[in-house]
């Protein structure tokens, strides 16, 4: 159980190892935690469960590329999977622990609505919504429908949901903040994940840290995607942000807005 405190610490996550060890969580159950598992253990953030999931599908990668090295048959195989370029989005409400003393029946409405209005507003601009976890979901662009201008649907997605979410008709008033990467990236669905669009990667990584420093209604975005977006948004330069579990400094930029440009060829030239 020291070799998962020690490879929890490397994903930057060290502050999870006692409830694992409390938990008797070691190497040959890792593959089997559900997202359900990792809230038991006190994960509460969406971005950290999702970068546990990434991680542990790495694993299996590297187990079975060992074994088929030895000749020896892979146990954890990746069934089908792709690489492709996509944009990842996380989202998540601000101060969502405001709601946990509400009543379970208003709680319920609440979160229905939010839901409901982020499956709508990503499937309006091409995306695909992976999975909803507590306040927050996560979304692609680029899988699995590719479209030319996905890194451009997924800001704007990211921007119509902040205004969307915040005039939602219900009796508390809600705000997201939003972090988006682009990258190539392994895509398919991992043999024992249980999970469909399974992506490996990077970029899922660097999308949940980026919205770790996101203010409410912000939508933060890497340099990754900074480039395929042109000219057709007003940015603000963060400078070089040093992101735990993100190897070196990375770029940030903080959407401000569409820019108003006479077309679309002007916005990428």
């Amino acid at each position: 159980m020291r070799q998962v405190a020690d490879w929890l610490q490397n994903l930057g996550l060290g502050q999870y190892a006692q409830r694992f060890v409390e938990n008797d969580i070691d190497f040959s159950i890792l593959p089997d935690l559900t997202d359900q598992d990792f809230k038991e253990l006190g994960v509460a953030s969406l971005g950290h469960r999702r970068q546990l999931m990434h991680a542990i599908a790495q694993l299996r990668r590297r187990e079975s590329s060992a074994q088929e090295t030895a000749g020896e048959p892979p146990t954890l195989p990746i069934e089908t999977a792709e690489h492709r370029q996509v944009t990842v989005m996380f989202s998540d409400i601000v101060g969502s622990t405001m709601l946990s003393g509400m009543d379970p029946e208003d709680l319920r409405k609440i979160i229905s609505a939010y839901e409901k209005c982020v499956a709508e507003t990503v499937r309006q601009f091409g995306g695909f919504v992976a999975q909803f976890t507590g306040d927050g979901f996560l979304a692609y662009f680029g899988y699995p429908l590719a479209h030319e201008d996905d890194t451009e649907r997924a800001v704007r997605a990211a921007l119509a949901l902040t205004t969307a979410v915040s005039n939602l008709t219900i009796q508390s008033a809600l705000q997201i903040r939003a972090g988006i990467a682009t990258g190539l990236v392994v895509v398919g669905q991992l043999a024992g994940s249980g999970e469909e669009g399974d992506i490996v990667g990077e970029t899922p990584n660097l999308a949940a840290r980026l919205l770790g420093i996101a203010e409410p209604n912000a939508v933060i975005v890497a340099e990754s995607t900074r480039k395929l977006l042109g000219n057709l948004f007003e940015l603000e330069d963060l400078g070089p942000l040093h992101l735990k579990g993100v190897s070196g400094p990375v770029r940030g930029f903080a959407v401000l807005r569409s820019a108003i440009v006479e077309s679309r060829f002007e916005a990428f030239h």
